[in-house]
C-alpha cells in the first residue's frame, strides 16, 4: 500500500511538473513575440518561396546589389543591420535576409547545416537578386559566402566580413558531448525550457555586454528586446540554436579561401581580444585580403559604431 502512494505520489508531482515547465515555456513564447518589433521596419517584408521553407528579406535603394547576412545565431535577423541600412540604400540595392532558422524565416525542425546554407544563399541570389553580389556577412555567417563562393564565383563579386569566427573555430566539427547537448535539447518540454534560459532577455543582454559591444552602455533595451523576440518566433526557434551549438553549422574552409579570387576584405571590431592575430590568420591562407580595424567597436560595429563601418563598406565596396 505505501509503495503504491509513493508511486502515486510521484506520478503527481511528474505531472504537475510537466505541466508547469509547459505553461512557463507558453508563457515565454507568448510574451517574447508580445511587441512585434521585427515586422515594425520601414522596408516593405519580401518572402522568398525555397524549397526548404519560406525565407525573409528586404530590399531597398537602388545601385549595385548588397546583401547583408546577419551572424549565424538562434537570436539574429535582419535587425542587425537596422542602423546601416537607410545609409547603405543611397549607393546600394541593399538586400537584408533572414537566414533559414532565424527571425522572421521559417523555422523548421531540422539540422541546419552550412552546406544547407551555402545552397540557400546561391539559390537566393540566383532566383530574388539576379545579378553578381557582393555580400557582407557577420561572425559564423562568414563560412556561407566563403563556401558558397568557392563553388560558384560567378555569383559573387565582393565580400567583406565582419568580425569571422577564427579560421581554426570553423573547423569545429560535432562530437559525441555536443550530439548528446542536441539531443536533450530537441527534447519537447525540458530541452525547450533549456533553449529558453540560454535566450533570455538577461541572457542576450550579457552576450551584448561581453561580445557585441565594447562600451556596455550603448546596448540599448530596443536591441535586446528585437534579438530576444526573433529567437522565439516560429515553429520551431530551438532547432537552429540546438545546430549551432552543437557545431553543425560549421565546416573547414581553408581550400575554399585559397581558391577564391574575389575581392576579399575582413573588419574587426579592436575591442576584441587578439583580433588582429585571427585578421592575419585569414591572410595566411590568402594574401590578398584586406583587413581593417574599426575603433570603439567589438562583435556588432554595425549597431555600435554604424557611421565607421558605413564608411569602410562605401571604400570597399564600389
Amino acid at each position: 500500500m505505501k509503495a503504491k502512494n509513493k508511486l502515486l505520489t510521484l506520478l503527481i508531482l511528474s505531472a504537475t511538473t510537466a505541466a508547469s515547465v509547459a505553461a512557463i515555456n507558453k508563457i515565454i513564447k507568448v510574451t517574447a513575440v508580445s511587441k512585434n518589433l521585427l515586422n515594425d521596419d520601414k522596408s516593405k517584408s519580401l518572402c522568398f518561396k525555397w524549397r526548404l521553407g519560406n525565407v525573409h528579406y528586404t530590399k531597398s535603394g537602388s545601385g549595385m546589389p548588397l546583401l547583408l547576412i546577419h551572424d549565424l545565431n538562434s537570436a539574429s535577423s535582419g535587425y542587425e543591420w537596422s542602423r546601416i541600412v537607410s545609409s547603405l540604400q543611397n549607393d546600394y540595392t541593399v538586400y537584408t535576409i533572414d537566414l533559414l532558422g532565424c527571425g522572421r524565416s521559417e523555422k523548421a525542425n531540422m539540422t541546419y547545416t552550412n552546406y544547407l546554407y551555402v545552397q540557400l544563399i546561391s539559390d537566393f541570389i540566383k532566383s530574388e537578386i539576379g545579378h553578381r553580389t557582393s555580400v557582407i556577412a557577420t561572425g559564423e555567417s562568414a563560412s556561407i559566402p566563403i563556401m558558397a563562393c568557392a563553388n560558384k564565383p560567378e555569383l559573387f563579386d565582393q565580400l567583406m566580413f565582419i568580425n569571422p569566427l577564427s579560421v581554426q573555430d570553423f573547423c569545429q566539427m560535432p562530437g559525441k558531448a555536443s550530439k548528446m547537448y542536441k539531443f536533450v535539447v530537441e527534447l519537447p518540454m525540458i530541452g525547450t525550457l533549456l533553449y529558453n534560459i540560454a535566450n533570455s532577455r538577461q541572457a542576450i543582454h550579457e552576450r551584448f555586454v561581453a561580445s557585441g559591444f565594447q562600451n556596455p552602455y550603448s546596448v540599448k533595451s530596443s536591441y535586446v528586446d528585437a534579438y530576444y523576440e526573433s529567437a522565439h518566433l516560429g515553429a520551431s526557434s530551438k532547432s537552429m540554436y540546438a545546430s549551432i551549438s552543437c557545431n553543425y553549422t560549421r565546416c573547414n574552409i581553408v581550400n575554399a579561401l585559397r581558391k577564391i579570387d574575389n575581392s576579399m576584405y575582413i573588419i574587426g571590431g579592436n575591442g576584441i581580444e587578439h583580433i588582429e592575430d585571427r585578421l592575419n590568420e585569414y591572410k595566411e591562407y590568402n594574401s590578398a585580403i584586406e583587413t581593417a580595424l574599426i575603433p570603439g567597436a567589438k562583435g556588432l560595429p554595425q549597431l555600435e559604431t554604424p557611421e565607421e563601418l558605413v564608411e569602410l563598406i562605401r571604400t570597399y565596396i564600389h
